[in-house]
């Protein structure tokens, strides 16, 4: 086997929607929500050559290396079911901030499940890419997929939507982040919360109606998650001048829409907001989860 090279950029997530709708037997809960790429990514070098192991590194020293790591997670699933073996050094740049609700971990574990299909040349569909993602996380087979999507079930139910528009995104985190756990047992605790109306969402991007979209933006979590700087990012963000301002996933990232502006005059925005927040960023929705950067064999 020759050498192997493939980078590539990993887009992150936000839930446009998100509604908890019951819970498993088996402890897991089931959702409903409309999921969207955005454009902040992680970057991700993989390298392969004949042999046995894995070596992973990261540009922050305190991500756990081990199988806690989605990525390597994924490394392990995969060879599991391809039943294939080789050395394999990944490299990776972490950009998404972690506890926020924007499947960082998860868009590692997309991007490796990814790369590996192309580098052993196996040539597996999208649904088989999917069934070892979710053995990975419930939100990997999206990351898998991108674009925007209607997801249900634990997060193994995907239908792909109607792409929308590159609308311009701000998204801001503050330094408190949100157990997902932790979120999941306040959901369970909620009394006659009030469901976001998905069925409103979908009929919004079936018609590509973005005021509709905004106006039905939402996500059960925040009734449940007590966080101040979710509350405050909300109001910054209104502010501004945001169609909508809402939490994404279990927290506690905030992002607000502004498909009145163009990319670059909510660029001037953002420059308002820097200070006050560890994470602010401009974007835009994406229809792809992966841009490949480089990818040759022989190096």
């Amino acid at each position: 086997m020759n050498k192997h090279l493939i980078a590539l950029q990993c887009a992150s997530k936000i839930n446009l929607s998100l509604d908890v709708t019951g819970k498993r037997p088996d402890g897991y809960h089931t959702l409903e929500s409309i999921f969207q790429s955005v454009g902040v990514y992680d970057d991700i070098e993989i390298r392969m050559e004949e042999g046995k192991g894995l070596s992973f590194s990261c540009n922050l020293p305190d991500l756990p290396t081990d199988e806690r790591n989605l990525a390597v997670k994924a490394v392990s699933a995969f060879l599991q079911y391809s039943g294939k073996q080789a050395k394999i050094d990944i490299r990776l740049k972490k950009n998404i901030p972690s506890g926020a609700g924007m499947g960082g971990g998860s868009a590692d574990a997309g991007g490796v499940i990814f790369a590996l299909n192309r580098l052993f040349h196996t040539n597996y569909s999208n649904e088989i890419l999917c069934e070892i993602g979710l053995q990975v996380g419930a939100d990997v087979p999206f990351i898998l997929m991108g674009g925007t999507a209607y997801v249900e079930g634990i997060g193994e139910i995907i239908q792909p939507l109607k792409p929308l528009p590159e609308i311009p995104v701000i998204i801001v985190k503050g330094e408190e982040s949100v157990s997902t756990p932790v979120a999941y047992r306040a959901i369970d605790a909620l009394e006659n919360p009030v469901h976001p109306d998905t069925r409103a969402m979908l009929q919004a991007i079936q018609n590509q109606d973005i005021p509709a979209l905004c106006q039905n933006c939402g996500n059960l979590f925040e009734q449940a998650v007590s966080c101040q700087e979710v509350i405050q990012a909300k109001k910054s963000l209104l502010e501004l001048g945001a169609s909508c301002a809402v939490m994404t996933g279990s927290g506690s990232a905030v992002f607000g829409l502004f498909p009145h502006l163009t990319y670059s005059q909510t660029q001037e925005l953002l420059l308002s907001l820097k200070e006050n927040y560890t994470f602010a960023d401009v974007t835009t929705f994406k229809n792809e989860s992966f841009n490949i950067i480089q990818c040759c064999e022989e190096i």
